[in-house]
C-alpha cells in the first residue's frame, strides 16, 4: 500500500452550559465546499500544531469565543470534495461547552448562527447532503454520549486536556 498525504482536522460541537442548546453555523454561499449548509465549528490542523491547539484556534477564528473541551466524541474520515488525496481529511470531533452563548462573533466564513435544541437540530437539519447529515448525526451522538459521561470525567478532561505529547 502506498503511503499518501492527508489533512488533519477538527470539529468542535459547542453546547451552551446554561440551556443545553447547540451552536450551528451557516456557511456563506460562496464557499468552495458545502456552501450555505449548517455545520459546527470545523477546520484544518496547521503544520506544527496539535489537534487541541487547532480546536481552540478555529473556535476563536470562527466564533470569537473560548470553549471548555468536555470530551472527544469520535473521529472522522471524509473527502472535502472529490475523493482525491488532496481532499482527504482525518479528524477528531470534540464536544465543547460555552458559558456565555451571547458572546458569538462570526467570521466571514459564516453567514448566520443559531442555538438549537437537539430536537430542533433534527428537524432543521433535514437536507440529505453529506455535510448536513453528518452534523445532524454528530448532535444526536453527542446527546447520547453526554448522558453516559460522568461529570467527574468532563471536569478531568477540562483540567488536563487531551494532548499527550
Amino acid at each position: 500500500m502506498q503511503v499518501g498525504r492527508f489533512y488533519g482536522g477538527i470539529a468542535a460541537l459547542v453546547r451552551s452550559e446554561s440551556d443545553g442548546r447547540y451552536l450551528v453555523l451557516q456557511r456563506v454561499s460562496d464557499r468552495d465546499f458545502a456552501a450555505g449548509v449548517w455545520e459546527c465549528v470545523t477546520g484544518r490542523v496547521d503544520q506544527g500544531e496539535g489537534f487541541e491547539d487547532a480546536l481552540h484556534r478555529e473556535v476563536a477564528e470562527e466564533i470569537g469565543a473560548r470553549v471548555k473541551v468536555d470530551f472527544i466524541l469520535g473521529t472522522a474520515h471524509f473527502y472535502r470534495g472529490a475523493p482525491t488525496p488532496d481532499n482527504e481529511l482525518l479528524g477528531i470531533v470534540y464536544c465543547c461547552s460555552l458559558d456565555a452563548p451571547g458572546q458569538i462573533r462570526l467570521s466571514p466564513e459564516h453567514a448566520a448562527f443559531l442555538w438549537v435544541t437537539p430536537q430542533q437540530a433534527q428537524e432543521m437539519l433535514s437536507e440529505t447532503d453529506p455535510s448536513t447529515m453528518w452534523v445532524r448525526g454528530v448532535i444526536a451522538r453527542a446527546e447520547q454520549v453526554r448522558k453516559l459521561v460522568p461529570k467527574a470525567l468532563i471536569e478531568h478532561n477540562r483540567a488536563l486536556g487531551f494532548e499527550m505529547g
